[in-house]
């Protein structure tokens, strides 16, 4: 079989040039697999060689889309790859679109990409017309699982095979239709459908429709002089210590602080609990994060009433919907109970 190129993308974690203190790294490329790539190397075909990687900080990526992204096409151009792979990036939401602009970039290469990411990533949502996404766990302990699947694909791929649906391949839907030839007319797997349902039986839809959680916005507030104002962040404001151990990535669980006789927080007593971001300048000054000494001072010159003597804290970064949802219903019960009616919600 004919020889293939396959070119690999990766974030400054898994290129092994460092943690969040490198995520301001620019594209750089290598001449080899690295990190997950020498796994991957081993699962494609054999006729399927990885020529290259390209590391990148998630922060630069996502904070210098445009020049990041100049830089990375010009780096696949002198691969001449004949498929990119990107990640898998799990939950990680920089990674992931990141992940998803590489596959974009790809695509308008004539390059066909793979990658992997948890379904609630957003690089899904936004990236996934593409690029083929297998669907990953939502952290790195889903690797061993992942990597075999995006290596089947790229094999495919590279090989110009005939790629099956989401279902036989493991692929998220790409939100592509396309025709194809059945036996049975459209009318009669319909009826067939139907009477499953009624029954109680198992089934399949042929069109899944998409389900959007829409919010009808509250009305506007007539006097913000007489209204309790509370604060909810994502940003991991937490005590010293984070005494409740709020994960710094998909978050089980958040924390509710007193701000009592506070008019800021200081560096002393707060500090984040967040691994999605450079800690430091949330750390020199947390009201950067959750803004008491803002709402403080609005307080004093009496544009709002008061502010709510405790604020709620979780962290964002890779935090499923599910338990995003469950916070909020908590946090909007109690706080509707003891009268607050406005909300300012942080988050980095």
């Amino acid at each position: 079989m004919e020889a293939k190129r396959i070119v690999v993308y990766l974030n400054q974690f898994f290129g092994q040039i460092g943690g969040e203190e490198e995520a301001n790294t620019p594209p750089q490329s290598f001449d080899k697999p690295v990190g997950p790539g020498m796994g991957l190397q081993q699962l494609l075909p054999k006729n399927c060689t990885i020529v290259g990687t390209i590391v990148c900080g998630d922060g630069y990526f996502n904070e210098n889309l445009e020049e990041a992204s100049a830089t990375v096409q010009k780096m696949l151009d002198s691969f001449q790859p004949h498929v990119v792979v990107a990640g898998p990036a799990f939950n990680a939401g920089r990674y992931g679109m990141a992940c998803g602009t590489v596959g974009k970039i790809a695509h308008g290469m004539g390059i066909p990409a793979v990658s992997g990411m948890y379904p609630e990533n957003p690089g899904v949502e936004s990236y996934r017309q593409y690029l083929y996404i297998v669907e990953t766990g939502n952290s790195a302990a889903s690797m061993r699982t992942a990597l075999p699947s995006m290596a089947k694909l790229a094999g495919k791929l590279a090989n110009q095979e005939v790629v099956g649906s989401p279902a036989e391949e493991g692929y998220l839907s790409r939100g592509i239709r396309q025709n194809i030839v059945v036996e049975q007319r459209g009318s009669q797997r319909a009826i067939e459908m139907l009477l499953r349902k009624l029954n109680e039986e198992q089934f399949e839809t042929e069109y899944p429709i998409p389900h959007f959680d829409r919010v009808d916005p509250a009305d506007a507030l007539a006097d913000l002089s007489k209204i309790t104002v509370a604060l909810v962040t994502s940003g991991g404001i937490v005590p010293k210590g984070n005494p409740d151990r709020i994960e710094a990535s998909s978050a089980s669980r958040y924390g509710k602080y007193s701000i009592k006789g506070l008019t800021s927080l200081s560096s002393d007593s707060f500090e984040t609990a967040h691994g999605g971001y450079d800690p430091v300048y949330a750390n020199q000054v947390p009201d950067r994060v959750v803004p008491v000494d803002a709402l403080r001072a609005l307080e004093k010159e009496g544009k709002i009433g008061q502010l709510f003597p405790y604020f709620y804290s979780t962290v964002g970064n890779g935090t499923s919907v599910a338990n995003a949802k469950s916070f909020a219903a908590e946090i909007a019960q109690e706080l509707v109970s003891t009268g607050v009616q406005a909300v300012i919600l942080t988050s980095t």
